[in-house]
């Protein structure tokens, strides 16, 4: 088994590994050369740039572009359109990229088809996870995932940036909240996870409890704040409606454990998922308000592109993760 946490890896392995194989069987120095630069050439699609393809497959930017250079050679067709700062895909680079693609995902389904029939768990399995829910939450259950299976290679990423899959090499994500609509990924529901309007005891001693929405305007609010505006929070009136109220406040963060830390604080009312305070609510450092009425839930999703076959060891994390997660936020 072998754990690798970090972002660097390439999503064309199977590439490298079909040319070694390639010239293995046939013994044939020609058929190496036919699919020279191949890698290189889809890694730099994927990854937006000679730059960054370097740095994914270990290279020097100065031999990623000879690499190509002899690509196009040998093709007899330039592929990228290139300035001083940045490369494009010229219409014979988009025809030849989209059969490469073509022959990676035969290559994947080839092997989705061998592990089917031997029911081995193997190779690189590539994770995109939100930072806390995936630290406290979904890690766990993929680090026992992999202890189970020692042939795996388990690779965590934790951002909470929305990544894209293929261009960031990522065979899965979980992902918190809606999907939207238009989406290219298959996806597949894990589990829903509660909302909690709490605060302190300190706090509520001091402020008193709010007993309708028109009271949140009275108190403070630690709202959470990214990309320069902040998440509606989903509460109920007093008809038990949940409602979408749009927060202000002048404590705003971007990470739900300060805020969770704040609220401990006495800092004012916080609205967070119930798996993130419930070791502070038994602990008596917060209290949960309005328990009495419905409380809203985020869904909780598995992610992974429409254009690629499910191999196995993707296919049984998702299992596990649906089976273990429910668990893990009853607790």
């Amino acid at each position: 088994m072998q754990i690798i946490i970090g972002d660097r890896c390439s999503p064309v392995w199977f590439l490298g590994l079909y040319n070694r194989q390639i010239c293995l069987l046939e013994g044939a120095a020609g058929l190496r050369d036919r699919f020279d630069g191949v890698q290189v050439f889809v890694e730099a699609v994927e990854s937006g740039g000679f730059a960054r393809a370097a740095d994914r497959l270990s290279l020097t930017r100065s031999a990623v572009g000879k690499a190509i250079a002899r690509l196009e050679e040998r093709l007899g067709v330039r592929l990228f359109h290139r300035t001083t700062r940045t490369q494009s895909l010229t219409e014979d680079g988009q025809q030849y990229y989209e059969r490469c693609v073509r022959a990676i995902e035969e290559l994947r389904a080839g092997e989705s088809l061998l592990e089917s029939g031997r029911r081995e768990v193997v190779g690189r399995l590539r994770v995109s996870l939100p930072v806390l829910f995936g630290r406290y939450c979904a890690a766990p259950i993929l680090r026992a995932y992999a202890r189970r299976h020692p042939k795996l290679e388990l690779e965590l990423n934790f951002n909470d940036r929305q990544i894209d899959l293929i261009a960031d090499g990522f065979d899965l994500a979980v992902r918190n909240g809606s999907l939207g609509n238009g989406t290219s990924l298959h996806a597949r529901r894990l589990v829903s996870q509660r909302k909690v309007l709490c605060a302190s005891p300190a706090y509520l001693s001091t402020r008193g409890e709010p007993r309708c929405l028109a009271d949140l305007s009275e108190h403070d609010l630690l709202v959470y704040w990214r990309n320069d505006h902040g998440l509606a929070w989903q509460l109920p009136d007093t008809n038990g409606a949940l409602i979408d109220v749009s927060v202000t406040s002048r404590l705003r963060f971007d990470d739900l454990e300060v805020i969770a830390d704040a609220a401990v604080d006495g800092m004012g009312l916080a609205w967070l998922p119930h798996w993130l305070i419930r070791d502070r609510m038994r602990q008596g450092k917060l209290v949960e308000l309005w328990g009495d009425r419905p409380s809203a839930t985020m869904e909780c999703y598995a992610v992974w592109p429409t254009n690629r076959y499910l191999p196995l060891r993707s296919r049984l994390a998702i299992d596990a993760l649906a089976a273990e997660l429910p668990k893990c936020l009853d607790t």
